[in-house]
């Protein structure tokens, strides 16, 4: 493993989001050691996401709601899967079945582990676990749509999974998470398909 040193250390905001500020010197491709560089890190902590098939419909249950920063560049509503932060006590997997029970109702018994990813590492310590369950009708037991006190609202969405593909292809799927979700129920349906 290559050499790094950490010359200072700070927090320069400590709030839902914490910003750290760091300079660093990094051991380089040609073996000698960079000048002393200033980085920041957006440290917002671990995130869990879920890509939900109804079983039986074929369809892709996803969440519809506003995101104040996709506002800024004119949209504000976004199809995504759902998500949320993996809470200090919990374990990307509990939190996960927490989210899938607040913003849209269902117990989930099996999840597959698909990946972990960083969604920004050039500037966000932020890994997301990303998972897949099935569910049937009988599996929702409450209404979802976010918890009241966090200020969530939370629209239930569900699309056919054919139909969603062309969502993603025609770029109305603009969530990240969600996009790598659906390439890899892509890939998983044709291998399926090319099986049988």
């Amino acid at each position: 493993m290559k050499k790094v040193q950490i010359e200072s250390q700070s927090r320069l905001l400590d709030d839902f989001f914490k910003v750290d500020e760091a300079v660093v010197r990094y051991e380089q491709f040609d073996g000698q050691m960079s000048a002393p560089t200033r980085l920041l890190n957006l440290d917002r902590g671990d995130s869990a996401a879920v890509l939900l098939v109804n079983q039986r419909s074929q369809k892709v249950i996803l969440v519809n709601q506003f995101r104040y920063p996709t506002y800024q560049e004119g949209l504000g509503w976004i199809l995504e899967l759902v998500a949320g932060k993996v809470e200090v006590e919990e374990n990307p997997e509990k939190s996960v079945r927490r989210e899938i029970f607040e913003e849209i109702g269902y117990e989930v018994k099996n999840l597959l582990h698909i990946t972990t990813f960083y969604p920004s590492p050039g500037g966000s310590s932020e890994r997301i676990f990303l998972y897949y369950a099935e569910v049937l009708d009988e599996n929702k037991i409450a209404k979802g749509g976010g918890l009241r006190q966090a200020h969530e609202d939370t629209q239930i969405v569900e699309i056919p999974i054919q139909e969603a593909f062309g969502l993603m292809e025609t770029g109305e799927i603009l969530d990240a998470k969600t996009i790598i979700a659906f390439l890899w129920l892509k890939l998983n349906v044709n291998r399926e398909n090319e099986n049988s």
